[in-house]
């Protein structure tokens, strides 16, 4: 049996097996966070940030959604090839620019928070024993949010972003590089796709960590009929300083998307 096989078949299981066991443990805290964009006032995207908005689905799907939840199975890879699958629910609220996550270990019920660039333990440990070491809650939490909801990050402040006009070659698709303007580190780096528009992989700086995070969306769906489009896949590698994907460290697949009204 193959080994890719063999990984669908486990995640599928894992489906099975992991949601009649922490069904109610990875249910996160239905608090709203408050600070954030009013969708309501939302000022009108132009240029590269317009054309993301539109390529999951247009900032009126948006404005219509204010909170999401993905069910999701996450798998975590080790270096000797092993890998480790749980079960976990993110709730984002793309306006607040926050995201929750919960599920549940052995021994361990956890929910955790990123909310404007801030990360809190809401509930039980803040590290997953069974994640890749050189991984921090932190960056996986804000990992999942940046790929989610990436058109806002232009929202507010688009003069503050420059796409690069020459595109770049990356795993075999090509990208428009969108920086911050000045940041000659390029910490944080989107990169839109040059055929979809979508920004499907970001560059994350991690500061734990000796490299950076590239994150990666793939099978884009919508939340709903007339919802947005967000990625129903997940990859986490680590990237260098050239911009070059290393080591896959998570994938994540969900099951199970929709809005929460």
């Amino acid at each position: 049996m193959s080994i890719r096989l063999l990984e669908t078949l486990s995640v599928v299981l894992a489906t099975v097996f992991l949601f009649a066991g922490c069904e109610k443990s990875i249910m996160s805290d239905e608090s709203e966070v408050s600070s954030g964009l009013d969708p309501v006032n939302a000022p009108t995207p132009t240029g590269f940030a317009a054309e993301a908005f539109d390529a999951t689905g247009g900032l009126e799907a948006w404005t219509a959604t204010k909170r999401m939840r993905l069910d999701c199975v996450v798998t975590s890879y080790e270096p000797d090839g092993s890998f480790y699958l749980t079960e976990q629910r993110c709730d984002v609220q793309p306006w607040s620019n926050a995201i929750d996550i919960s599920g549940c270990e052995p021994n361990n019920e956890f929910t955790w928070r990123f909310s404007n660039g801030q990360f809190t333990v809401l509930q039980g440990a803040g590290q997953i024993d069974q994640f890749p070491a050189d991984l921090e809650s932190a960056c996986f939490a804000r990992a999942i949010l940046a790929i989610a909801t990436a058109p806002f990050h232009f929202l507010e402040s688009p003069d503050l972003f420059n796409r690069q006009d020459a595109a770049v070659r990356k795993q075999g698709q090509w990208y428009y590089p969108i920086h911050k303007i000045g940041d000659v580190s390029g910490k944080i780096v989107f990169y839109q796709n040059r055929e979809t528009r979508l920004i499907d992989m970001i560059r994350i700086p991690c500061p734990g960590m000796n490299t950076a995070l590239a994150v990666r969306g793939y099978d884009y769906g919508r939340i709903k009929k007339e919802g947005p489009l967000v990625p129903a896949r997940i990859e986490i590698f680590t990237m260098n300083v050239a911009g070059i994907l290393q080591k896959r460290l998570v994938k994540i697949d969900c099951h199970n998307i929709g809005q929460v009204e």
